[in-house]
């Protein structure tokens, strides 16, 4: 319940929105309250009096206010559904903007189906909360403090009659609330593994069907979906058994009203229009009592659901900007000094990744990353841009410790193209120039021949306009490969990171690539992560990694006589040819690509 309140600052920007619906929802109460009264006037005064004209005006007034509740009704749920939409768009944009400012260590401890749910479902249970509160929540509130005050005002003795039992049926409805929290909270979490299952195997159907397991994703999911369900069942089995229970404290109320309030206007100490107007009362304010406990499962959900969502929000990300923090300079030459670093994930696991790393990568130079699967690779430029900070060392860019500049200053600085290319749905020159969205055509054309991209691209029916679809399915995976190395080409930057990223291409095609790097004119410090031996032949230097630990520095012709792990990836995989393809070293001659 905390959780609730603490969301409540999403309200603040429409208080005038949620003050005009208290107002609307004051006047239908108000009016509400009034029917029950003139119901005694046409009974007591009409009726009893037999006179016509006190029954037809009476009716009359009673039609018009009918009318004019319903009118404020409709003003004040607008109202309020209009705030509730309001406040979950909020929501959503708060949480968005978190997990984007989420580390890679943040979102490693995060499954992407949970994050889904708590922006979908549980933004849309708070949503429904949020509205359920302004509207039924206020209006049923009213009606019960007003139709108890009446009550009194109408016969105390009736009243002081139904209090034990208003107790009993108040006491019930707290009871369900509170039992169903953790019934709820629990479905969401069975909705979480339901939507990571969903997830995965929308992602990865084609390894599905390649590897001939249909069936036993088809048991992962009906398990969760099982999970799930029986969560559901059991909720709704609780919630079935409220309205049989809350009806029979109405009709318990019912029957003393006419016992009590019969033999009292028997006895003349009531009148029948007075023990009718209490009859109306006593519904009027039982009646939201039952309405509220019936949307017990709303409001366990939204309490359930804005636990998890405040547990998002109060995620405070492994990677934030230090105070002091200053902008990293710009057109610095792109020197980068590893300093004995190690790595372990998350700070506190036993095992390095990285162990006592050390290595300087010269301005317009390319370092190469050589090193078998699980090596650490990938590991170790993820640090450069701090995607990871360093348990332990420094990593200096330009005598610039990386910890000491802003994230957006120091990533501005740096262009990077992952192992797992990442395309957008939209056209190719949008996913070109992601990263520049002010380059004009030429320059995105620039890029893509340097990147070799460009005659696959005029192959094309609607060339650079032709859409990509969703992760890019209807694009092979060099094709994507070369589209990401377009974009980070076209954004110039001091640092170029390929992790991995022409695995996908021909030994031709990769060839090409890097002779339209060495022909840039831009000065950029290439790092390549590659295990391909080819791909690094003609790296100026080239540092071979073996279980997260520096077993050899230098150029091609260096390892081959100093390293024996080296020796042995070169035997390997091209035996005893000698090959001339492989990374250019600098990137310091020809046209700039811009």
């Amino acid at each position: 319940m905390h959780n609730i309140f603490r969301l409540s600052h999403f309200l603040r920007p429409y208080r005038k929105q949620s003050f005009a619906s208290l107002l609307l929802l004051t006047a239908v109460v108000v009016m509400d309250l009034s029917i029950p009264r003139l119901i005694q006037k046409v009974i007591d005064q009409g009726i009893h009096q037999h006179s016509q004209e006190v029954v037809i005006h009476t009716g009359f007034l009673m039609l018009g206010i009918s009318l004019l509740s319903v009118l404020f009704a409709i003003g004040a749920h607008i109202t309020s559904v209009r705030v509730g939409e309001s406040v979950a768009r909020d929501l959503r944009e708060a949480l968005f903007l978190k997990i984007q400012s989420f580390s890679f260590g943040n979102i490693d401890r995060l499954k992407t189906g949970q994050l889904m749910v708590r922006l979908s479902s549980d933004t849309t249970a708070v949503q429904r909360v949020t509205q359920v509160s302004l509207r039924i929540g206020t209006r049923s509130t009213l009606l019960m403090i007003g139709s108890l005050i009446l009550m009194v005002r109408t016969s105390s003795s009736l009243a002081l009659t139904m209090l034990p039992l208003l107790l009993i049926t108040s006491v019930l409805i707290v009871y369900f609330v509170v039992k169903m929290e953790p019934l709820c909270l629990s479905v969401q979490e069975q909705l979480d593994r339901l939507n990571t299952v969903l997830q995965e195997n929308i992602a990865g159907v084609r390894l599905i069907k390649a590897f001939v397991r249909a069936n036993f994703e088809f048991t992962r999911f009906n398990k969760a979906n099982q999970a799930f369900t029986s969560d559901s069942i059991r909720v709704m089995k609780f919630m079935a058994s409220m309205p049989p229970i809350l009806t029979l404290c109405i009709n318990a109320g019912m029957v003393l009203v006419i016992w009590v309030g019969g033999i009292d206007a028997i006895q003349g100490d009531l009148t029948i229009g007075q023990v009718v107007a209490f009859t109306n009362y006593l519904l009027t304010t039982m009646a939201p009592l039952i309405f509220m406990a019936n949307l017990s499962n709303v409001w366990a959900s939204g309490i359930a659901s804005a636990n998890r969502v405040v547990e998002v929000l109060d995620i405070v990300p492994d990677i934030q900007d230090h105070e002091g923090a200053r902008a990293m300079p710009e057109h610095l030459p792109g020197r980068i000094v590893f300093e004995k670093v190690s790595f372990r994930y998350n700070g506190k696991s036993d095992v390095l990744l990285l162990d006592d790393i050390s290595f300087v990568a010269e301005p317009g130079k390319t370092l190469a990353i050589l090193g078998a699967t699980g090596a650490g690779k990938s590991t170790l430029v993820n640090l450069i841009p701090r995607f990871y900070d360093v348990s332990s060392g420094h990593i200096l860019i330009d005598s610039i410790d990386i910890r000491g500049v802003t994230q957006d200053s120091l990533l501005t600085r740096i262009a990077i193209v992952p192992q797992e290319t990442v395309l957008f749905s939209g056209s190719i020159l949008d996913n070109i120039r992601y990263g520049v969205p002010n380059a004009s055509k030429e320059q995105v054309i620039h890029a893509a021949k340097a990147a070799q991209a460009h005659d696959f691209i005029l192959d094309l029916p609607q060339q650079y306009d032709s859409r990509v679809e969703e992760r890019g399915v209807n694009l092979s995976g060099g094709q994507k490969q070369r589209i990401a190395i377009a974009r980070a080409l076209l954004a110039s930057p001091e640092i170029l990171i390929l992790d991995d990223s022409t695995s996908a291409v021909d030994i031709d095609t990769e060839a090409r690539i890097q002779e339209a790097l060495n022909t840039s004119s831009r000065k950029c410090t290439v790092l390549v992560v590659a295990q391909r031996v080819s791909t690094v032949l003609k790296a100026d230097k080239i540092i071979v990694l073996d279980k997260g630990h520096i077993v050899g520095q230098g150029n091609h012709s260096t390892l081959m006589q100093t390293s024996a792990v080296y020796r042995e990836i070169y035997a390997s995989q091209l035996g005893g040819e000698t090959s001339d393809e492989g990374v250019g070293g600098n990137l310091e001659n020809g046209e700039e690509l811009q």
